[in-house]
């Protein structure tokens, strides 16, 4: 028997048209709560069947980019319980949870471990209950539900319990529709993304010389001269940031907070936030501590870094993007793992980079690149 239907809040902007209250509905009396499914026992990855686990899903988009494979088989027999269909729910409920993707026939015939429930809808708009699974309502929901084990997990019946806001049909139609395609676009320009970080390590590759060679494989039009091997210490004069609470940092740029903040953090560039005093301009910096140890980025204009980052500034040779770039292809291979992940000032100092002797081949040698477009127009001059 339905339990009475409880009324929601009614949200602060709608689409025209749409007036009815809205209501609150337990997500086991819309969906079907399918089996989780369980771990195979072929892990050869030799099979045709797509397995599905929580990494395989974009935690941004929902995006599911099997790895797994497992017998056809296994798929037919004792995972015959998760095997899923095109439009299923995944809802990720151990481990990390609240990952969320909606299945698609290019990855069928699949199957899904034990992380995993797997959600069908009896009522109501698909993508509308997607998109109510990835909100805040969710979040919260997961932080007020005890867990049991050594890792977060939610049990089935616990997901039943979840109560989403459920308006018309038709409202959740509209709604479905536009996150829907809001999804598609962070897809579209993801794989664009994807598909540019692959050009640029194949262009670090072509244009920084090899060892034991004066020229890179590729150069600009113009540019003849062998390159020459040079110290950081030789080059730049050798510092760091100084310590800042996160407290005291604004989290958007204002006239009182114009400086950025950069900490070891790779999110955001190493963006902490915003503060009113500068330490440095037109320098480059890398993080001297943590899982985030050698990354090297430069900054352009004036700005402010903690004290797990170091500084490189201007001295003999002018810092740049192109000098960043060729420490950042190397950097990783000086740090030390011994205990804490560590890239210190001393150790920094004594990296060596081979770099071309004219500043203008220097400047060439970091063109923009475009998300509307992997054609690099810049390399059509390279020699």
């Amino acid at each position: 028997m339905q339990k009475p239907s409880k009324l929601a809040q009614i949200p602060q902007i709608r689409f025209a048209g749409f007036t009815e209250d809205w209501e609150q509905r337990e997500l086991g009396e819309i969906t079907s709560l399918i089996t989780k499914g369980t771990t195979p026992i072929d892990k050869s990855g030799k099979g045709k069947v797509n397995f599905i686990k929580i990494e395989n899903i974009n935690s941004s988009n929902g995006e599911i980019i099997p790895e797994m494979k497992i017998s056809e088989s296994e798929h037919n027999g004792y995972l015959k319980r998760s095997q899923l269909q095109e439009n299923d729910i995944l809802f990720s409920i151990a481990g990390t949870l609240g990952r969320v993707s909606i299945v698609k026939t290019s990855i069928l015939p699949a199957n899904t471990n034990q992380a995993i429930a797997i959600i069908r809808t009896k009522e109501g708009d698909l993508n509308y209950i997607s998109t109510v699974l990835k909100g805040n309502a969710v979040a919260d929901f997961i932080k007020k539900n005890p867990t049991i084990g050594a890792q977060p997990n939610l049990s089935l019946e616990q997901v039943g319990t979840l109560e989403i806001p459920y308006p018309s049909l038709a409202e959740q139609t509209k709604i479905g529709e536009l996150f829907a395609n809001l999804d598609n676009l962070i897809t579209l320009h993801q794989r664009k993304c994807d598909t540019l970080k692959k050009v640029k390590k194949s262009m670090l590759q072509k244009m920084f010389p090899k060892n034991g060679a004066s020229v890179p494989e590729i150069r600009f039009a113009g540019f003849t001269d062998p390159w020459e091997q040079r110290k950081v210490s030789e080059m730049f004069k050798v510092t760091r940031g100084y310590v800042l609470a996160a407290t005291v940092t604004a989290e958007k740029q204002t006239e009182d907070t114009p400086y950025p903040v950069y900490s070891s953090q790779t999110k955001d560039n190493g963006l902490m936030g915003y503060y009113k005093d500068f330490l440095y301009e037109d320098a480059i910096t890398w993080t001297t501590d943590g899982a985030n140890a050698g990354t090297v980025n430069f900054r352009d204009g004036k700005f402010y870094c903690t004290n797990v980052c170091g500084v490189l500034l201007s001295d003999k040779v002018q810092a740049d993007k192109m000098i960043s770039e060729a420490l950042n292809n190397v950097s990783k291979g000086y740090v030390s793992y011994v205990g804490n992940p560590k890239l210190m000032n001393n150790v920094m100092a004594d990296i060596s980079i081979m770099l071309p002797l004219r500043p203008e081949e220097r400047e060439n040698n970091c063109p923009s690149f475009s998300l509307n477009s992997t054609t690099l127009s810049p390399f059509n001059s390279a020699r």
